[in-house]
This record gives structure tokens, sequence and C-alpha cells, in this order.
């Protein structure tokens, strides 16, 4: 008797190198288009599954795995996770899983690049000179800010926050300021450079300000109209972690009217829409949510997706031992109770 394989469903189209040779171990289905599924369409694509590999754009919650009777993991290509409904998940004893440290340097440098675009107007230069305006050399033309030896602030210091820190302090001789849930200890102050403050001084003597805190209840909107009224008129803002994280209404507002001099935004609330408050500024860089889009790093996120999910499924190793797993003890102790039920039925 042959036994069956575990089914796994990809929601996108990613890696090739990485997703074909998993036929070997699962059969595989997968996605040949970029695809907007509807919630519907989650749900039946998981109905029949024991595995997903899914992205950011799938949200995935109790009424999309209501019917996954055999849904074992969902494996997120992308070191947040605001697209799952953990707590869902973890009751429906649905292992989740991310894919953290494999995406730090390269998202840090795709922020210190932002940062750098921003203060120096590089995307406003560039408009500037194709569309013919540069008849002569002036002086003061695009005059932007200083990077080296100006204030960084980052929100936000895990992994990516302290690459940045990094590459400010010791690659442009920044003073660096940051605030975090918790503060860090203090060797890796040193190690990075970076010295704490509470979140108003933040915003304050901040420079430059970048953002790469989680998103969560707690943390939508946190740089709104009160908290951009406390950043210099000259100051810069660099959102590279959530849309949501900033109110962008206030942004533009505070961006026309002169109440901050420039943002460079890799994220967006509503992406792939970008408010047309944004797009109308010339004082804005916008980039397409590609913080960790090299090939060498979209390929390793993609391979530990797959590690993860065949961990997960049993398939290699062990559902406990996932490499990064969210949710492991949670939907495990879940899986367990529903086992000890059926057990007394």
């Amino acid at each position: 008797m042959v036994e069956s394989r575990p089914v796994v469903w990809v929601s996108q189209p990613l890696i090739d190198a990485v997703i074909e040779p998993l036929r070997a171990q699962v059969d595989l289905v997968t996605t040949d288009e970029v695809t907007a599924w509807t919630p519907e369409q989650l749900a039946e694509r998981l109905a029949d599954v024991d595995g997903a590999i899914i992205t950011l754009n799938e949200r995935i919650g109790a009424a999309q795995v209501a019917g996954a009777g055999r849904l074992q993991a969902i494996a997120n290509v992308g070191v947040g996770y605001n697209n799952l409904d953990v707590e869902a998940l973890s009751a429906a004893g649905i292992l989740a899983s991310n894919t953290p440290d494999v995406l730090t340097e390269t998202t840090a440098d795709l922020g210190f690049a932002l940062l750098m675009a921003t203060a120096r107007r590089i995307t406003e230069s560039e408009r500037w000179l194709r569309d013919g305006q540069w008849g002569q050399w002036s002086f003061q033309t695009m005059l932007g800010a200083d990077i080296h030896g100006s204030t960084l602030g980052i929100l936000g210091m895990g992994r990516i926050g302290q690459g940045i820190a990094r590459r400010g302090a010791h690659g442009f001789g920044m003073r660096v300021l940051y605030h975090n849930r918790s503060r860090l200890p203090a060797a890796t102050e040193s190690e990075v450079g970076a010295s704490y403050v509470d979140f108003d001084a933040l915003l304050a003597q901040s420079d430059h300000l970048v953002l790469v805190l989680p998103y969560t209840p707690d943390s939508h909107h946190i740089i709104d109209a009160a908290a951009l009224a406390k950043m210099r008129p000259s100051a810069t803002l660099v959102n590279i972690a959530r849309g949501g994280i900033v109110d962008e209404l206030a942004l533009a507002d505070a961006l026309s009217s002169g109440g901050l001099a420039a943002a460079g935004l890799d994220v967006f609330e509503g992406e792939p829409r970008v408010r047309q408050e944004l797009l109308a500024l010339g004082n804005v860089v916008l980039t397409p949510h590609i913080g960790s889009a090299s090939l060498a790093t979209r390929k390793a996120m993609v391979q530990l997706a797959a590690d993860n999910l065949l961990a997960a499924l049993g398939v290699v190793g062990e559902a406990s031992r996932m490499p990064s797993a969210v949710n492991a003890d949670a939907a495990l102790a879940a899986r367990a109770t529903a086992g000890d039920k059926d057990k007394k039925r």
C-alpha cells in the first residue's frame, strides 16, 4: 500500500529553484500567476490541503480555516505576520511560522538606502532632471540634509533596527537614538552604537527617524499628527515596518505644510493602493514594499518557509522543532486537547 503524501498549496509564484524540489516530498499545488485571492477563495484553497506556503498578501483567519480539517501548518514568507490571526490558528491546532533573521541585513540595507534617498532628495532630483528643468547649475539647487554626523532615531530595535543602527553609527558617524518596548542590554547598545530615549525625546531629537517596529493594535497610527508635531520641521521620516503604523493623511499634511522636510515609504496602509495625497507630493520617496527584495534574500526566505512547513508536516524532523514557529506551544497544546477529547468519545 502506497502511503499518501501531504498536500501543500503555494499561494503565489515564489522561487522555483526552492519550490520545485518539494515535489519529491509532498504533493504540490502551485500558483502560476500573482493572484489577489478573495477570503472565500482562500478558504476553498485551504480546505483540502495539509499545509500552505503563503505571502503577506493572504490574510488568514478563523473563517479561512473553519473548513480546513486537514490543515496542519501555514508557513508565511515574511518576518511580519500580521496577515495571520495567530490566535485563531492556534485554537485550530494549526502551526504558523515566519522567516526572521534571513532578511535582516537586506532590509536594513533598503532602510538606509531609503533614508539616504530621502535626505538627499535623490528621486526628486532625478524627476526634476528628467523633466528638463535643469537649465544651469545652481548653488541652491536641491539642497538636502546631511546624513553623516546627524542624529538617527530608530523606533523599534529588533534585528533590523539594530542593523540600521550599526550602519548609522559605524558607517556614517551618526548619533543613534532608539526607543523600544524594552531596553536593549548595555552590551548590545554599545555594539550597535545606540542610546535609549523615551518616545517623545526620540521624536524631538531625531534628524532622521526610521520606523522598524512590529505592527500591532498598540502601534497602529503611533505616528499621528501629535507625534509628527513633535518632530523637527527639518527632519525626515522613513517607514520600512508596516503602513498602519503611520497616519498617512497626517503625514501628507505635515509634508505639504512644512511640518516635516521629507519622507521615505516602503510600506502603505492600504497597499498596493497608495494615497493620492502622498503621490502628489514631491518630497516623498515611494517604493513598493521591497525591503527584502534581493534575489539571494528572497530565496533564503522561501527556503526557510519550506523548511518550516516540512518540519510541521513531519516530513523532515518534528513539528515541535520548526525553525521559526510563532505559535508552536499553543497550537500543539490545542491538538493535544482535541486528541484527548476524541479518545473520550
